[in-house]
């Protein structure tokens, strides 16, 4: 008797599942997101957003999704590759700001099992609309325009709602002579509040508030930011806070000079007015999403600053040539930690950058400057195009060709030890054609 088999009927072939790879971000939590991966894009983020009673006010959204040939590989190669910006609690969970996403993105498509990018079309919510009485003002009647209304809207920095610490303000400033701030205006540009309760008054704000006798300071002057504006209703008023010496004024039209529609931000006709009048020093931490607009009005500016970025920065095209050209560098201590606006702590990697002198960086301590023997193989490599690159913090000290470095010798101070940076760009090196995470060329002068 034949079977079925034997009558030539082959069996069906299984269908290969697909693989992805996925970026996704909590609408509450923007300093992280989470890198992970599925077989099912779609019912995956359904998962995620189906926990009763917390998804519901803090959805997630995909901020990235592709197709590979081999999930758990480049999944494997991913947490490898950004050991340092992952969360120690939950591997998955990495810190997140537009520098650190665009390493994610880059290295993951440039991993041999990438096959391609997937669109994922986000969920449309349904608007109930309510009909209510008129009551606010007309946009006539609050002095604005339209285009008033749309510069506000473009401003909008959703994603940047996390408040540094009064104890990293502390910490870093604590490491500058007091004749640093000696009868000098102090301008803090991106500040959230100066408010009669210092629960709600910015860190930056209340340190200088504390210290005002002490430091010897002329001016404090904070310009307030109005947050996100509301289209139709009164919105938000940015404000003037400034102290002299015992007075202290709040003014939602400073001075008299400028219109009571001033929204707060760096760039808002008044403000860079103080930055370019007034500040001798700029002491903030910026919209973390505007960072490159920032780096430039206040570099450009001429006036000293101490600002916290991305420790990223270094690496980063957009701001290489700060370094090189030693118009910035780092200052002395990480900020690893900050407040939501609910004043809870979230995670995130930043930095102090400035352009105030440094004298005795006791970060130089952690360069491992010796002969190129010296270093060890494992930390000792060189490219495709047979550029040496080095890690850990070794650098070779009789070494006269240019050679690729991660963040961290520039943040420790190598610049300042007889090395410079010699591309305005940043360097992926490509080692047996896969391409590696980005580093910056130095080279010893």
């Amino acid at each position: 008797m034949k079977t079925l088999f034997d009558a030539g009927t082959k069996p069906k072939k299984e269908k290969k599942e697909k693989q992805y790879i996925y970026i996704v971000q909590w609408a509450l939590e923007k300093a992280k997101c989470k890198i992970g991966k599925t077989n099912n894009l779609q019912q995956r983020l359904k998962q995620y957003n189906s926990t009763t009673g917390v998804s519901k006010d803090n959805p997630y959204t995909y901020l990235f999704t592709c197709e590979v040939k081999n999930m758990q590989e480049v999944e494997n190669a991913v947490k490898a590759e950004f050991m340092i910006q992952r969360e120690e609690a939950n591997k998955e969970i990495f810190f997140y700001n537009t520098p650190l996403f665009n390493g994610y993105v880059n290295f993951i498509r440039t991993h041999k099992s990438f096959i391609k990018e997937i669109f994922i079309k986000p969920e449309e919510k349904k608007q109930i609309v309510k009909i209510v009485k008129k009551t606010a003002p007309t946009l006539k009647e609050r002095g604005l325009t339209t285009k008033d209304v749309m510069q506000r809207a473009k401003r909008r920095t959703d994603n940047d709602e996390f408040y540094t610490r009064l104890e990293d303000v502390e910490k870093e400033l604590s490491h500058y002579p007091k004749s640093v701030w000696r009868n000098k205006t102090v301008f803090c540009n991106c500040d959230d509040a100066v408010d009669n309760n210092e629960n709600n008054t910015s860190a930056f704000a209340l340190y200088f508030l504390r210290n005002f006798k002490e430091l010897k300071l002329k001016k404090l002057i904070c310009t307030h930011y109005s947050g996100v504006v509301d289209l139709f209703n009164q919105g938000a008023m940015g404000y003037v806070f400034t102290k002299t010496g015992f007075r202290e004024v709040k003014d939602l039209n400073y001075l008299k000079k400028y219109p009571p529609n001033f929204a707060g931000s760096f760039d808002d006709e008044l403000s860079l007015e103080i930055l370019k009048n007034e500040a001798d020093i700029v002491c903030t931490n910026p919209p973390f999403s505007r960072m490159i607009d920032y780096w430039k009005v206040t570099i450009e500016s001429g006036k000293n600053f101490l600002i916290i970025s991305s420790v990223a920065v270094p690496l980063t095209t957009a701001y290489v040539h700060y370094f090189k050209n030693q118009k910035v560098w780092a200052g002395y201590e990480e900020v690893n930690w900050f407040l939501t606006p609910k004043r809870e702590l979230t995670r995130a990697s930043g930095y102090w950058f400035t352009n105030i002198p440094i004298k005795n960086r006791p970060k130089h301590d952690l360069l491992k400057i010796i002969p190129l023997k010296d270093i060890p193989p494992q930390h000792k490599q060189y490219d495709d195009s047979k550029m040496l690159i080095v890690d850990r913090g070794y650098i070779p000290s009789d070494y006269k060709k240019p050679f690729g470095v991660s963040t961290r010798p520039i943040l420790n101070g190598l610049l300042e030890k007889g090395y410079s940076i010699i591309s305005d760009k940043e360097y992926y090196p490509y080692i047996d054609g896969e391409k590696k995470y980005s580093r910056v060329l130095v080279q010893k002068d």
